[in-house]
Order: C-alpha cells, then structure tokens, then sequence
C-alpha cells in the first residue's frame, strides 16, 4: 500500500504544504484495489450502510405519508401511478444520481461545490436558503409529534370524547352510521332524526348544524395544542402555548444529539429512524386489514380514473412531487450526504435501490393510511373521500380520531406519533446538516473529530 500526500498551489505559485491534503491511498491486493480521496478532517461515513440508511431516512419522510396517497387518489386512483412512475425514471431518478454522483466527487457541500461552475454558485446558496428555512419549521411538525405522543400516555386519549374544557357545542362523538344509513340527521345531543319527524324549517337546521360539527380530535388540534386565535386583534385568553415550547426545545436537543459528532453520530441514529417507520408501518396494515370497511378505503386508493390522465394536474402534480418532494432533490441534503462517501463509491447502484425503495414505502402507506380512513368512515356513516384528508389534517386530526375507535387506542396513538417522529426527524436530521455543512465548508471550518 503507497500513499501520497497532495499539496495545493497558492495564488503566487508556492506549495502550500499546510493547506487541506488530500491522501491517496492505492491497495495493490488483487482482492481491494480502491483509491480513496477524502478530506479525513471533514469526516466520512462509518461504512455503507449508514449513507444508505442516511439517504433513505432523508428521502422517506412525512410526505410519503400524509401526503402521497391523498395525491395519488385526487389524481386517478391508480391510474395516477403512470406519470408519477414515468416522471420518476425520466427526472426524479437521473436528478438524484447527478446530485449523490455530483456530491461524491466534489467532496463539498452545497455552496462551495459550485466552485466547479462559478456561474452556478447562485443555485447552492439557493440550496443552503431552502434547507435553513425548511429546518425551521420543520421542527415545528416534530413538535406537534411530540405533544401527540406524550398526550397518548393515559387511560383515555383526551381527543377521544367532548367531555373537555377547550371542546365546543359543536362537538361530536356520536357513531353515526346508523342514523345516516337511514337518511336521518344526528342533533348535537346525539338524537337521531328523521326528515318525517321534523318540520321542514327544522331539518334545515339540522342539515346546518350537521354541517358545522367538528369531531374530537378537530377541536383537541385546534382549540387546545394550537390554541388557535381568530386574528392578531384577538388576544382574548390566548397566551404562549408553554407545552409547545417545551416540545419545540425537546426537538432540537434531539436533533443535536443526533449531529454532535456530524456524520459519525448521525450515521449510528438513521439505523433507528430509517428502519423503525418500517415496522410500525406494517404492524398498522396488519391492524388494518382486521378492521371494517377498510376495503371501501383501499378500494377508493387504487381504483383508477382513466380519465383524469388527461388532466394537466395530474401530469404536472405526478411530475412535481416525484421530482421535487419525493426523492428530495434540490434541498442540497442529497449532495451533502454523498460529499461524505469515499471517493469511488457505487453512487449509481445507491440512487436505484434509493428510488425504488422510497417509492414503494410510498405505495405501500397508502394501504395502510387508507385501511384506517375507511374504518373511520364505516364509523361514522359518510363516504370515503369525506373523510379523507392530507398534511396536517391527516396526521393530527384524521388518523387520531381513527385510532381514538379502536380498542387499546393509547397503544395504536404511540405507535403511530413515534413513527411520526422518526420520520421526521430522519429528514430533519439531513435538513440540520446541509445547513452546518454549508457553513462548515464556506468559512473554512473544520471539526476535530471523525
């Protein structure tokens, strides 16, 4: 084995011997022949599996679950699966080998990589501005996640009932199926009327009020961890939500715990947060499958809409989020990552195992997320696509009301709430460090440890 150490020439032509090296290392076993060509001060991954795991964690966040299968079904069903997997192969994927493979040579993070094309270094700052702006609020969600989970530690989810001080007389809890499966009408006190018992003006009423009902997981969302306002002007009652604050604090503690060593530590915490989501996911499809009208809720996922192909929101939406929010190219987490690989990594074999894994984790959610929706919908006596929702909506207010009907609801809510939070914070994690990467690498910094 040779190694040679590599200087750099100053702006005056001298060697620099005390600038950065670059060590060369050339194994001549007919067994190992590899050169490496690494800044060892800046840190590498451990082995393989923690840039995969890294990557997937990164790629595989909460989209993937509150907001794939409400796309895939608004824009076909499964019909929507032929300009997401078209555009997937024809740009998501080549986009994401050209920034682990453009990451990987430049052994730089976002901003100074562009160095290679200086009239391009416009589009790293970009990449450093998106990651620092998403980190921000992204922990916010994180928050929520945790707010969920420590409430999920009782006897009674408390968004289980209208029993509770921050519920409104338009609170519902009531099974409805029953009432409507009789074209009734359910009142607010649980009374179930039918267009024959009441006078024309007050089935209007009903119709309205109806209409108004909020469930009790909408009201705990909003009225109680929000403590939502109707405006700047209204500060009636309103203070600093103190639990949030702490939840938002617990999360960045989490999050520097998981970037105190830089890679070395990040990649010893994706073994959790990238294989954890995957067995809670199959265990709530397990759950699932057993519950009624989950059917119905697949069924509503998959069946295909011919004709909405033609549509342009279809194409461009397919186009889009597998481009764009799917692989999470763009972001600068994609070259940050691979800028920590040896030099002569596999980064092609990596963005097809990559992409293909993070599209069926994908598919796969929306089984599970839609298995629920329809049991919630069996519950409360509407069609499928009343109750089906995306974002936020799903994640805090659909599904917990869904988990809040079943039996051993605490179980199934901290099952979920901590898949949630592995989720993001996987993500979160990569997002963070773009971010000090970027500073790292512009300002010349260098950690003092591997």
């Amino acid at each position: 084995m040779a190694e040679i150490n590599i200087g750099f020439l100053s702006q005056t032509g001298e060697l620099e011997t005390d600038a950065t090296e670059i060590r060369i290392t050339v194994n001549r076993a007919d067994d190992d022949k590899s050169i490496c060509l690494n800044d060892e001060d800046r840190g590498v991954w451990g082995n393989k599996i923690e840039f995969i795991l890294s990557c997937l964690s990164f790629a595989v966040g909460l989209g993937n679950i509150w907001r794939f299968p409400y796309l895939c079904y608004r824009n076909g069903g499964g019909a929507f699966l032929i300009p997401y997997f078209s555009m997937l192969c024809i740009t998501g994927l080549p986009l994401f080998f050209f920034e682990l493979s453009f990451g990987q040579y430049g052994q730089e993070g976002p901003i100074t990589i562009w160095k290679a094309v200086p009239l391009f270094q416009g589009i790293g700052i970009g990449m450093f501005m998106i990651a620092f702006f998403i980190a921000l609020y992204y922990n916010i969600i994180i928050a929520w996640a945790f707010f969920y989970l420590f409430s999920s530690f009782t006897a009674e989810l408390p968004w289980q009932s209208c029993d509770h001080w921050w519920n409104t007389a338009a609170c519902r809890r009531f099974d409805t199926k029953n009432c409507t499966a009789n074209s009734g009408l359910m009142a607010p006190n649980g009374t179930c009327y039918l267009e024959s018992d009441v006078s024309k003006e007050d089935w209007q009423l009903l119709n309205e009020t109806s209409e108004s009902m909020k469930l009790p997981a909408d009201e705990y969302f909003h009225n109680f961890m929000l403590d939502i306002s109707e405006g700047f002007h209204d500060d009636e009652g309103h203070t600093l939500q103190w639990r949030l604050c702490l939840c938002l604090i617990l999360s960045w503690v989490v999050v520097f715990c998981g970037l105190f060593k830089g890679v070395t530590s990040m990649g010893k915490a994706v073994y959790f947060t990238a294989l954890f989501p995957y067995a809670v996911l199959i265990i709530l499809f397990a759950r699932a499958v057993t519950l009624p009208g989950y059917l119905d809720g697949i069924a509503f996922y998959i069946t295909p809409e011919w004709g909405k192909l033609l549509t342009a929101r279809a194409s461009v939406g397919g186009c889009c989020y597998a481009d764009l929010l799917l692989l999470g190219p763009c972001w600068g987490g994609l070259i940050t990552l691979a800028s920590y690989n040896k030099f002569n990594n596999n980064c092609l074999r990596d963005a097809i195992f990559i992409g293909v894994a993070n599209c069926a984790t994908s598919f796969f959610s929306g089984f599970v997320i839609f298995g629920i929706v329809g049991f919630m919908a069996f519950e409360l006596g509407v069609p499928v696509k009343e109750v089906a929702a995306q974002g936020a909506g799903l994640a805090f207010v659909a599904y917990p009301e869904a988990v809040a009907r079943l039996p051993i609801s605490p179980l199934w809510s901290i099952l979920f709430f901590v898949m949630l939070l592995t989720l993001g914070l996987g993500s979160q994690f990569t997002i963070v460090q773009t971010v000090i990467t970027c500073l790292v690498d512009v300002f010349g910094l260098r950690r003092h440890y591997k």
